[in-house]
């Protein structure tokens, strides 16, 4: 159990780093440009369980498999698919059901979900493997 803590606070450390990069940065003006309208206040609590859930889903279905393989490329390529899974799930239902939904907005998303998925799942089971001296 201490382990999967361990794993868990290196991913959430990686991933919200480099999503706050991204909406801070990037996806902030993208978003204004692009949603107008259809954007609201941020609302915290609905944030703070996605990370949860997101998390614990990219340890269970990517780096511990990755672990018990002792492979880093499944890391990377199970988190990147797991990442165009999960984004392509929420911005092809918007750009599906919304009308004016922009296209740019879901190619930049699957894209960057891709991305950050495939990213903390490598480092984390890097570091993992890491402090376990392998």
């Amino acid at each position: 159990m201490f382990d999967w803590i361990k794993l868990y606070f290196i991913a959430a450390i990686t991933f919200v780093a480099l999503d706050f990069i991204w909406l801070l940065f990037i996806a902030r003006k993208l978003y204004q440009e692009q949603l107008g309208g259809l954007l609201g206040e941020t609302r915290i609590a609905p944030a703070v369980i996605f990370y949860l859930l997101y998390l614990a889903g990219i340890l269970f279905f990517v780096v511990n498999p990755a672990i018990e393989k002792e492979s880093l490329s499944y890391a990377i390529m199970a988190g990147g698919f797991l990442g165009l899974l999960c984004y392509g799930t929420y911005d092809l239902t918007n750009l599906s059901t919304i009308k004016d939904w922009p296209i740019l907005v879901t190619s930049l998303d699957l894209v960057w979900g891709t991305f950050v998925t495939a990213s903390t799942s490598g480092i984390t089971y890097f570091i993992a493997q890491w402090i376990n001296g392998r």
